[in-house]
């Protein structure tokens, strides 16, 4: 993926937040449970903050980091989403698939926040897309496990 400006970059990622977001919003209205319904909305939420962390970047020259606070922990990694294949969204979905859905998403979402880094040319910017990979795979692991559990329970 080439970019030809830092702005671009940021954009891009945008994008993608407000697409995240769209998603688990969209999710959310289709859910019965009000639980499930909650965290989709959760979900969506933290997409949001995502999108507004990358909007107030100011790079115009050497970017500005608004969350200079922001506490790195290590998150593991259960792996489940990398040996699911990918499906399309569509209403109806059952829970499970919409739980497969969402990991690969989040899976995505955490390669493309790695690749946005390694191509960052400042600290700053690599520290941005630092945040945003913890971010993603804090998701992918909420996810996994919500699948796991969920699989538990239905005896597998």
């Amino acid at each position: 993926m080439e970019f030809k400006s830092y702005q671009a970059i940021i954009d891009f990622a945008i994008e993608k937040e407000i697409e995240a977001a769209s998603f688990y919003e969209e999710v959310a209205g289709t859910e019965i449970q009000k639980e499930t319904r909650k965290m989709f909305l959760d979900f969506a939420k933290e997409e949001r903050k995502h999108q507004y962390l990358l909007e107030k970047l100011d790079c115009k020259g050497e970017c500005s980091l608004v969350a200079q606070d922001y506490k790195f922990k290590w998150v593991g990694d259960i792996k489940r989403s990398d040996l699911m294949v990918d499906i399309v969204w569509r209403k109806g979905m059952l829970y499970r698939d919409i739980l497969l859905l969402a990991m690969k998403r989040e899976e995505k979402a955490l390669t493309l926040y790695n690749e946005l880094r390694q191509q960052s040319e400042t600290e700053t910017a690599k520290n941005i897309f630092n945040i945003l990979c913890q971010e993603e795979a804090r998701h992918k692991l909420g996810l996994e496990m919500l699948y796991d559990e969920y699989m538990a329970q239905m005896g597998d």
